[in-house]
Order: C-alpha cells, then sequence, then structure tokens
C-alpha cells in the first residue's frame, strides 16, 4: 500500500503536500554517506524534534546505530532518512536500550518501527492516560479475566516462571477513570506474527525473531489503543509502524513516501 504526502517538522497531525528544508536541500552536494547525510540535515532534524530533546543528543543516538549496524549504513539513502526524521518529529531515539524505536535494515531499505516502550512513553506524554502497560502471563502465574458488562483482570505472577510466555495483555487507566484491556494467548500472537511478517514465517532476521516478546506486547498495545484516546503523535506513531519512509529533500522541502511492506 502507498500513501504520498509530505511532513511538516513543527506539526504533528497528518500527512501534509510539503514540508520547507530550511537549508540543507538539493542545492547541496548529495553525501556520499550516511553519517554525512545525518550531519547535512542536522538542521531539519532539529526542527523536528520536541522542544525537551537536543539535537546534538539525538544525531548521537543516529551516529551510534549506524556504527553498531553497518547494514544500515548500506541502505538507501531516501528510506534511511525517512524513517530517521519520523524518530525524530515522534521524539523518540532510535536504535537505544530504552527500545523506543528501530531503524531496521530490511535488503536496502529502512524500516521504521515503534517499540512498544516507544508507544508507553508517547501514551504518558499525551496526560490522558494514569496508567498503562503490557506483561506477559506465564504458566506457573495466576491469572484470571473476564470480559463482558463486568469487565475484570488479575494477576499474580510466579516468582521464578518457567519457559515462554502464555499469554499477553495491555491495561489501561485514563486520567478521569476509564479502564480497558487486551488479552491476547500467545497462539494467537504467534498467528499474526506468521500473518503479517514474511520474515518470521520464512525464518529469517527480525524484531519477532529477535524481540518476540517485545513486539507481541507492542501488538497487544496496538489492539487495546484501537479505540482509547489519543494524542495525534501516538496515532500517527501506530499508523506508520512497520512503515518504508522515503525522504526526497529539493531546494526547500521534504516529500515523503509512506509504504507498507511485509518485512518486519
Amino acid at each position: 500500500m502507498n500513501n504520498t504526502g509530505g511532513y511538516r517538522p513543527e506539526e504533528t497531525q497528518g500527512e501534509l503536500t510539503t514540508a520547507p528544508t530550511k537549508g540543507g536541500g538539493t542545492g547541496a552536494q548529495k553525501p556520499s554517506t550516511m553519517k554525512g547525510l545525518i550531519k547535512q540535515m542536522e538542521p531539519q532534524i532539529r526542527n523536528a524534534l520536541p522542544k525537551q530533546i537536543g539535537v546534538e543528543r539525538f544525531v548521537r543516538t543516529a551516529l551510534t546505530a549506524l556504527s553498531t549496524n553497518p547494514k544500515l549504513g548500506a541502505c538507501d539513502q531516501k528510506s534511511f532518512l525517512g524513517s530517521l526524521m519520523q524518530a525524530a518529529q515522534l521524539g523518540l531515539e532510535p536504535n537505544t536500550p530504552m527500545g523506543q524505536a528501530y531503524l531496521i535494515p530490511y535488503g536496502n531499505q529502512v524500516q521504521f518501527q515503534i517499540g512498544y516502550k516507544g508507544i508507553l512513553d508517547l501514551c504518558y506524554r499525551s496526560r490522558q492516560f494514569k496508567t498503562i502497560y503490557a506483561m506477559e502471563v506465564f504458566q506457573e502465574d495466576q491469572f484470571n479475566c473476564r470480559y463482558g458488562t463486568d469487565p475484570h483482570i488479575e494477576h499474580v505472577p510466579a516468582d521464578n516462571p518457567k519457559g515462554d510466555a502464555v499469554k499477553y495483555y495491555a491495561v489501561y487507566v485514563t486520567v478521569d477513570g476509564g479502564v480497558a484491556f487486551r488479552v491476547w494467548s500467545r497462539e494467537k500472537i504467534e498467528a499474526h506474527a506468521k500473518k503479517t511478517s514474511q520474515a518470521y514465517r520464512s525464518g529469517k532476521d527480525s524484531p519477532w525473531k529477535d524481540w518476540f516478546d517485545e513486539m507481541a506486547k507492542k501488538t497487544v498495545l496496538r489492539d487495546l489503543l484501537k479505540y482509547a484516546p489519543k494524542s495525534a503523535e501516538v496515532s500517527q506513531a501506530v499508523a506508520h509502524d512497520g512503515a518504508v519512509i522515503r525522504a526526497d529533500v529539493t531546494d526547500d522541502q521534504m516529500v515523503f513516501t509512506t509504504e507498507f511492506e511485509e518485512v518486519e
């Protein structure tokens, strides 16, 4: 599925036709490396970042991502820049132990993936949620839930669980007292992964292979948030999760093309 649109770093709602670049357009020589691209686009990254996040820290994070995963440096520059700018606009540091967001090389393209911790961060920033989290459930845990007119969920984790998780669930409590939860079995999660991820079906390296529990919690969180109150940032993050975002820079604007492919 293709969706062609633009991007304004100063705004967070929707995809717009164009975005001013304020320097660093095609009037400058195209960088030969990803590191050079990051340095050249630093003014645009600064414009995209929320005010509370410094551009120097974010640029260091991007450069570290390139150093720790050389495959990123061999990818298409437009897809790398698009994913990096998406992370910048959301204020999520990519490829760090915080697990907020990931720039993932797939072939010669870079895919933007938001981590489940990134979703939680954006939800808390929106100040609409008092509590929101996702957890695994193991066989030895005490776990009960019911839906219907009197929904209820209760989880008492075992001290030393063994084996893989058998369920995953997500819960939120809004600031005005609203409560909702979703529970998925491991079998349902695995079926979803096989349906949506070509790499997982074929046994190749993928986020599902490397971080199954994190991807499972993100999946159930996304299901929970379908009908929850959401800020523009949360909606945008969920909408672009798993996308290849290509950024075309001209002298005075930046245009983004978003493609969703089975590359997870």
